[in-house]
């Protein structure tokens, strides 16, 4: 009798599993097939197909993983020795003119595809423009190699004097 009821508890996991993997099969969105449309089907990230037209619906900014950090310092530093002139020299002061966090998406080459900021000062609106400017005119950064195109982010600090620290490469802020 136990031996029977555990072979139909065994039996019900069983289906029960199955059953769940066929309604997962479901929710997957089906490749098109027809003629003319050369499988328009999106990942569940958003991102097209390869061959695909369609915009990605999703912008997916890259994972601040160690390699990102790193390449972070490597477009930093490019960018430093590109305006030498225009970067602020020691310990920026407590009160910096204006923050601004800066998202900068590049291909696998490191050509500079766009750039868009998740923060800008509302005091100083001139400023976010102005870095987008120096960032795509110091395309291309340096290859990202293996890690390919992607969108990375990075902050920074802008002095009134209209020289600059990016944040990867700041020497901190003064006390006073």
């Amino acid at each position: 009798m136990r031996s029977t009821l555990l072979r139909t508890g065994r039996n019900l996991a069983v289906v029960a599993v199955a059953l769940s993997l066929a309604a997962c099969s479901l929710l997957k969105p089906a490749d098109k097939t027809e003629e003319g449309d050369k499988g328009t089907a999106t990942s569940p990230t958003g991102e097209t197909a390869p061959g695909n037209r369609e915009v990605p619906t999703v912008r997916l900014i890259t994972a601040q993983t160690p390699v990102v950090r790193a390449y972070r310092k490597i477009g930093a530093r490019h960018l430093y020795n590109k305006y030498a002139n225009r970067i602020y020299k020691g310990k920026i002061p407590p009160l910096v003119y204006a923050v601004v966090v800066v998202e900068t998406d590049i291909d696998a080459a490191g050509n500079v595809v766009n750039v868009t900021f998740s923060r800008t000062p509302s005091h100083a609106p001139e400023v976010p423009p102005m870095i987008a400017e120096l960032i795509k005119a110091a395309s291309p950064l340096p290859n990202p190699g293996k890690l390919g195109g992607h969108t990375y982010v990075d902050t920074w600090l802008w002095d009134r004097s209209d020289k600059f620290q990016i944040d990867s490469l700041t020497l901190g802020q003064r006390s006073r």
